[in-house]
């Protein structure tokens, strides 16, 4: 997710924060300093400060989530989960449109298809296990959305360079044959 889109949707919602929810929020934050929770009367100020501390950010936004469910609006996650889907549908990588439409295919069949064993897979693709444990944490009941979201991190890190042919490989790697074989068929590979 790129900085404007991020600071678009804190405004969002920051603006559906009531003055209750934003005085939870700084009692959650201690750690900012009296002093300049005092200052703070809308949520965008709280994350200003958030960010100017690097514990938000549009590739972090795990404490956000954490604070928004902290103070009972699970509902403004929504809007969290919402941009990042829109970010990794349109990521800025460098890949060519034909691959990224590949891969865009490949991942509604492994998300249909591929289950619990998704973890083996992050790490063959070669994300550490913290970032697994985020995901894993950030859609705790959701198992086609810690897919998805695996599938979405191994192309940040990648960039220009990410292959389906290296999702196969994976799967393969895995023991998961019958996902990699559906992928294959899907996209018309021998």
């Amino acid at each position: 997710m790129d900085t404007r889109a991020f600071r678009a949707m804190l405004l969002a919602i920051s603006d559906k924060l009531t003055e209750e929810n934003v005085v939870s929020l700084k009692f959650l934050c201690t750690d900012i300093g009296k002093k300049r929770l005092e200052k703070i009367n809308k949520g965008l100020d709280l994350f200003e400060c958030l960010i100017e501390r690097a514990q938000i950010g549009p590739d972090n936004t795990d404490l956000l989530r954490k604070l928004l469910k902290d103070i009972g609006q699970t509902v403004l996650i929504e809007i969290i989960e919402d941009h990042e889907r829109k970010a990794v549908c349109r990521p800025d990588d460098g890949l060519d449109a034909e691959e990224r439409e590949k891969i865009n295919c490949a991942t509604d069949v492994i998300v249909e298809h591929l289950g619990k064993k998704w973890l083996q897979v992050g790490r063959k693709l070669g994300l550490q296990d913290a970032q697994l444990e985020g995901i894993q944490e950030k859609h705790s009941r959701n198992l086609e959305e810690q897919v998805r979201e695996l599938i979405g991190q191994w192309m940040k890190i990648k960039k220009e360079n990410a292959r389906v042919e290296d999702l196969i490989k994976a799967l393969r790697d895995c023991k998961q044959n019958l996902t990699a074989d559906l992928v294959e068929k899907k996209l018309g590979l021998p």
